[in-house]
């Protein structure tokens, strides 16, 4: 069968097809395109660098124990990286939701590769006898020891690009606020009621830490990351690899990302479980557990400005409203919220798909790859954004945090000690029912002395923390 005038004749198992000659995938991506026109939705950036880098890791090792030739080898890194420097990227067109395992976006890569490496080499795309898609980019592997390996590599690229400077600079900036709010006290609010006075700076200080233990729980979660089933092939046993490969790929995509890759003990072990996407999905949940408590707490604090607390501003980024002019919103905790939503979700999604497999191979690979991916990214990015555009610029208003802490009733608690829990309640309502201060009552009563009063309703000394 002749080329059709801009086409070029690509076959596979199933037959002929044509092909546009522009495009640098072939016929099982052009299938895939065709069967699961789903959701529009494209593989992540981060996940066709795993994938690439695991192709160029493979393409060196392969060439260097003899398996495919030296042109050919140096001709796929060739292509592999020219990917990798942003070239090619709208080729990559398979819909998340696809083959189970991901053999559609696997191919996808496979042809793209090979068919830039034909051109690199002079010849024409679609000339598999020379550069294939099956044989030579994909030597030694199987999507089912590809696929997981790539949601290895793309989850620690996704987690050291985005997620952990993130963090990182949350942490810097609630510090600082913290340093810059230390001497604000205001009322603390247990079950949405007066509590005992709090500083404002502890507030941020607490949640700097939060994030801290989260980034060490992230982190540690991350390292099973590490552990590689590359070089198990079909099932595991390592069919059709050079006895090396595992060892010599692993060493040299260690050093590609700079982590400490290895292969795991049991290669079939590590394709089978996706208990180290499920870890590391959890840490995640638990991450956007607390920054969505920690956005409420913005926006609560925020609230007003004349019939809410207002004990904080948020910097406004935009007008709030298409009605009511000078409003403001807070739009960036609003934003936050949303994403730790969506993580929740995809946690979820994530924890069924985990056990979906069967026997030797979990078909939902594909699902996974996109919502543990997308979940680092979107935190990484909110957090990033949620700093930049809000935590920097918060401004505490000092009069009225005073204000609520000094009428708080709560303040009756530091009285316990000295004329006891039912006295002080005693006096706490009184001061609603009649609306006199607490410090009157008191001494109406003759409970207590002005002096000992002055010493014991000390709002510095009741703020502040313990040390060590």
């Amino acid at each position: 069968m002749s080329e059709s005038v801009g086409f070029r004749i690509e076959k596979d198992s199933m037959g002929d097809r044509q092909i546009p000659d522009d495009v640098y995938y072939g016929i099982q991506t052009l299938r895939a395109t065709e069967n699961f026109p789903i959701s529009g939705l494209k593989p992540l950036p981060t996940f066709v660098d795993a994938c690439v880098l695991i192709k160029k890791a493979t393409a060196i090792s392969n060439g260097e124990l003899g398996c495919i030739s030296s042109e050919l080898s140096q001709v796929i890194v060739q292509a592999a990286d020219e990917v990798l420097n942003g070239n090619l990227r709208d080729q990559f067109v398979v819909d998340v939701y696809q083959a189970g395992a991901g053999t559609s976006h696997h191919m996808n890569i496979n042809e793209v590769l090979a068919n830039r490496a034909l051109e690199l080499l002079g010849d024409r795309k679609g000339n598999y006898q020379r550069v294939s898609p099956n044989d030579h980019v994909n030597y030694g592997q199987s999507t089912n020891d590809v696929i997981p390996t790539a949601i290895r590599i793309g989850g620690l690229l996704a987690l050291e690009r985005t997620l952990y400077p993130a963090l990182s600079g949350a942490i810097a900036a609630m510090n600082a606020k913290a340093d810059e709010f230390q001497n604000v006290i205001r009322s603390g609010r247990t079950h949405l009621q007066d509590a005992v006075p709090v500083r404002l700076g502890e507030n941020f200080r607490a949640w700097g830490q939060i994030f801290s233990d989260h980034l060490i729980r992230i982190e540690t979660a991350a390292k099973d990351l590490c552990v590689l089933g590359l070089g198990g092939s079909a099932a595991g046993t390592g069919l059709n690899t050079h006895p090396q490969y595992r060892f010599r790929v692993a060493e040299i995509l260690s050093d590609l990302i700079d982590q400490p890759l290895r292969p795991a003990p049991h290669l079939m072990a590590a394709m089978q479980s996706m208990s180290p996407f499920v870890n590391v999905s959890g840490s995640l949940r638990n991450l956007a557990q607390d920054l969505a408590k920690i956005s409420h707490d913005l926006r609560l604090l925020d609230s007003g400005p004349k019939t809410g607390f207002k004990e904080i501003s948020l910097p406004p980024v935009q007008p709030g409203s298409s009605i009511m002019p000078g409003k403001y919103n807070p739009v960036m905790a609003e934003m936050t919220s949303m994403v730790c939503f969506q993580v929740m979700g995809l946690d979820t999604a994530i924890a069924f798909a985990a056990q979906a497999g069967q026997l030797e191979l979990n078909v939902m690979m594909p699902l996974i790859a996109f919502d543990l991916i997308h979940s680092i990214e979107i935190l990484g990015n909110c957090l990033a954004a949620l700093t930049n555009k809000c935590i920097k610029g918060i401004e505490a208003n000092h009069d009225r945090c005073l204000a609520y802490a000094e009428g708080s009733l709560a303040l009756v608690t530091a009285l316990n000690t000295h004329i006891g829990y039912l006295n002080a309640a005693a006096v706490a309502k009184e001061s609603l029912e009649t609306g006199k201060s607490l410090r009157e009552i008191v001494l109406e009563k003759g409970l207590m002395t002005a002096e000992q009063l002055a010493e014991v309703l000390n709002l510095e000394q009741m703020s502040q923390l313990p040390e060590g």
